[in-house]
């Protein structure tokens, strides 16, 4: 793997992790969830707010984008 691809992992780990901590803490006190529905339902809300980050091959030189369901489009990270 290349560092560009090293780079998208790392960083769609730490935002998906991010907000699943954040989720997992506000489900457990403002929600009756309680069991096995905690995580499953912080899982499933990280997953679908989490960007998505990825390395792409454009005119032969690799770049870094992401793409998130609250920004238009996909946007390159420098």
């Amino acid at each position: 793997m290349t560092r560009k691809k090293w780079k998208a992992l790392l960083f769609n780990l730490i935002s998906f992790a991010t907000l699943y901590t954040v989720f997992y803490i506000i489900i457990i006190n403002f929600t009756n969830l309680t069991g096995f529905w905690i995580p499953v339902t912080s899982f499933i809300v990280a997953t679908i707010l989490a960007p998505r980050f990825q390395a792409i091959n454009y005119r032969g030189e690799e770049k870094l984008v992401m793409s998130w369901i609250f920004l238009k489009g996909i946007k390159e990270i420098k």
